[in-house]
């Protein structure tokens, strides 16, 4: 029978909490920050407690410039509550308290539901994640509504063509294609200005005739772009799939 984990919260001066994990099924040492969710360090059972404090002293300076990232990423994110305004394409979010003590996500009628436990803090990562989760199901539904429509629209009024088309939650990728012209799009295209989702679109739709980012993609895509490609991929860097 495979030992439990077994879990050590550890004070370091310079860097906060760590969570120590020691996972039976672990094979190496790996340190994970997450947003509003701080370090966790996991470790195998061949591993001490001892060697991994070491561990964590001597990646300091790494953790330092995560957490700064990070840090920086948790003031753009939402932290959703009952006082939220929040919209996607074709949804509301609507959050409220219940007597049960389950978190319920509920999307229906255009609305995104959301009840927690009366007892909870809203800003508990738990009912983030699962408010996210809703929101990013129903981002997904409306992505697969919408975009490989316009995906062929864009396509039809280009000339260009591809072979398939799949929505899916990628963290970091607006979109890709393959060396068989298959499109991937990303389901937070969805929230993306109307402009700059043709944009990305177009650029995976250059991509079936130049696998590169050379000058004939760029000149290809520009001209698609009414000469306008450089300024708009400008403008899509000031967006990120996983902030919102």
């Amino acid at each position: 029978m495979q030992k439990p984990e077994s879990i050590k919260v550890v004070e370091f001066k310079e860097i906060g909490q760590v969570s120590f994990v020691r996972r039976p099924s672990a094979r190496s040492l790996k340190i994970t920050l997450r947003p509003f969710r701080g370090i966790q360090v996991t470790l195998p059972g061949i591993v001490s407690f001892d060697a991994a404090d070491k561990f964590v002293l001597d990646k300091i300076k790494w953790i330092k410039r995560q957490q700064e990232k990070m840090a920086r990423f948790e003031q753009t994110v939402t932290v959703f509550n009952e006082g939220t305004r929040f919209t996607t394409r074709d949804h509301s979010l609507s959050l409220g308290t219940h007597s049960k003590a389950t978190i319920q996500a509920v999307i229906r009628n255009r609305i995104i539901q959301i009840n927690y436990p009366v007892f909870a803090d809203v800003k508990d990562h738990r009912i983030q994640q699962v408010i996210r989760r809703a929101i990013t199901a129903a981002l997904k539904m409306e992505a697969n509504k919408y975009l490989p429509d316009l995906l062929n629209q864009l396509a039809l009024q280009s000339g260009l063509s591809y072979r398939q088309v799949s929505v899916r939650n990628n963290k970091t990728r607006w979109g890709s294609c393959s060396a068989n012209n298959h499109i991937n799009l990303n389901l937070h295209l969805i929230r993306l200005p109307q402009h700059l989702c043709r944009y990305v679109i177009l650029h995976e739709l250059c991509h079936t005739v130049h696998k590169h980012h050379q000058k004939p993609f760029w000149s290809l895509l520009d001209m698609l772009s009414h000469g306008k490609a450089k300024d708009l991929d400008k403008e899509l860097n000031g967006y990120n799939p996983e902030v919102f």
